[in-house]
């Protein structure tokens, strides 16, 4: 395997950063997961648009974005596989240890890893934590998941693939690496950004192509929903069939399957939409 780091491509066994990078120290960096189809990345996009805006957020420097794009072009090419997670990794780079910057200028990393198609239906839970929509980092992806790992553990010990959290304001927020959709009478309905959510690419492109409304949303919206589902990367649009202790029969309902048989047409006929 190899991997883009300072420049070019590098062995992933003799590839190195810094103990005093940034993104170990602090996590003083942003990132992108961008699904990659027999070696060509899927919307990027909007990916790098979004590293641009997650960067500037936390004060870093803009990414030089053609460089960027070499970089993925080369890891793609250098690690062929039918299904990939493609890694954008851009931190504060060298630094002291404090959350003072150092000025030896950012960290690029970009690498990849295999992966496989997701079930169709998966199981989620709601967590007692809340997101901080008022917070610095809110809408940015950066690299400061700790509160992610924590969330999602819990989730995987109770049998579930992800976490759901609400807002400060007890509405619903977001998944720990996904958006969250549901349908009331009919109609696809997701938390605003204002929720604090992360402004998802697949989140904007299932908005885009089913016509889902953004609506604030109470959390308990997942007790009645008639249909749940999750929307990242990795999952395209996935349907939830268990949400806690409450099952929802026949997941994926009508609403939800044809959600995803749109993105999954849509996606197919355009990589960078």
């Amino acid at each position: 395997m190899k991997l883009w780091l300072d420049g070019g491509l590098q062995d992933i066994e003799s590839a190195r950063v810094s103990v005093f990078d940034h993104g170990l120290t602090v996590g003083d960096g942003v990132f992108e997961t961008v699904k990659a189809v027999e070696g060509r990345a899927f919307a990027l996009t909007r990916h790098l648009d979004r590293l641009t805006r997650s960067a500037r957020g936390l004060g870093l420097p803009d990414p030089d974005l053609d460089e960027v794009r070499r970089a993925c072009a080369a890891v793609l090419q250098a690690n062929p596989m039918p299904l990939g997670r493609l890694r954008i990794t851009y931190t504060g780079g060298h630094g002291p240890l404090g959350s003072d910057r150092g000025d030896q200028g950012p960290t690029l990393v970009v690498a990849l890893g295999a992966t496989t198609r997701r079930p169709d239906s998966t199981a989620v839970i709601t967590v007692p934590w809340t997101r901080n929509e008022h917070g610095a980092l809110t809408g940015l992806k950066t690299t400061s998941y700790a509160e992610n790992v924590v969330a999602l553990a819990r989730a995987t010990g109770q049998g579930a693939t992800e976490a759901l959290f609400g807002n400060t304001a007890g509405r619903l927020c977001e998944g720990t690496g996904s958006n969250v959709f549901v349908v009331l009478d009919g109609e696809i309905h997701t938390p605003p950004l204002a929720s604090g959510c992360l402004a998802g690419i697949t989140r904007a492109l299932t908005v885009e192509w089913t016509g889902a409304k953004e609506t604030d949303l109470p959390l308990d919206v997942l007790e009645h929903a008639d249909e749940i589902f999750l929307t990242s990367t990795l999952r395209d649009v996935q349907a939830v069939h268990r949400v806690d202790a409450r099952e929802l029969a026949g997941a994926p309902g009508p609403v939800t399957a044809k959600a995803m048989r749109i993105f999954d047409e849509r996606s197919g006929n355009d990589l960078d939409p």
